[in-house]
């Protein structure tokens, strides 16, 4: 069982509109052969009722991307960085994202531009015994004391494609097997597409929470260890 701060994504189902918007993204990108980096909004319209987590749910059930939230709009090529990261798959020089759209979602509008942040967050994907995923749970949070200021912002997911990318492998947690969606690329990576996302178009923003920077490491550690979250 997983410790209560892992939260379960809602129940998805697409209406109409975002349904066709992701069939005709699809489309496009089957179709489209150039250097460009596709305008998802611009394509799908902002007259259109589209759940956007919806859509970028719909999309990546259909075909494997790589996301990677942020909130630059201008990036051309992706290039591998070594971040500061507990977890060894993280301990590596690579271009990262996930498969995940969700995930990459917290990344674009959390401003760590204008506001001092750290990030400490998670999404995993519990297996049954036959090695069938099931729903994906998350956890968000962020320094307590930039949380008051509700340092959101609007920022972009980026489409990758994911040829080049390996996924952390599975491992044991609470008790049972589990994926996390982390990609890891050695090489660099040009995106097909980008979506400018809102902070209200970001499902579990309520669900944000907030930790002490001087206690990340512990807070690492009790995730990790699928132990309660540190009061």
């Amino acid at each position: 069982m997983l410790p209560e701060y892992w939260i379960e994504r809602p129940p998805m189902s697409l209406d109409a509109s975002t349904q066709s918007a992701a069939e005709e993204f699809l489309s496009v990108v089957r179709a489209d052969d150039s250097d460009r980096t596709l305008d998802v909004n611009e394509l799908i319209g902002d007259d259109r009722e589209v759940t956007l987590w919806e859509f970028l749910c719909g999309v990546a059930d259909r075909r494997r991307f790589a996301f990677h939230g942020t909130g630059d709009p201008n990036i051309k090529s992706f290039e591998p960085r070594q971040p500061i990261d507990f977890a060894p798959f993280g301990d590596q020089k690579a271009v990262f994202a996930t498969s995940d759209p969700i995930w990459a979602m917290f990344y674009a509008v959390v401003d760590r531009d204008r506001y001092d942040i750290t990030l400490n967050n998670g999404c995993i994907v519990l297996l049954d015994a036959n090695g069938r995923p099931g729903t994906p749970h998350y956890y968000f949070s962020i320094s307590r004391d930039a949380l008051r200021q509700r340092p959101w912002r609007t920022g972009h997911v980026y489409l990758l494609p994911a040829e080049s990318f390996a996924e952390q492998a599975p491992g044991p947690y609470a008790g049972q097997i589990a994926r996390v969606p982390q990609l890891a690329s050695p090489v660099p990576v040009s995106p097909l597409a980008r979506l400018r996302v809102s902070p209200n178009d970001f499902p579990f923003l309520v669900h944000i929470g907030g930790h002490d920077d001087e206690r990340l490491a512990e807070y690492a550690q009790a995730v990790m260890a699928a132990a309660p979250w540190p009061e």
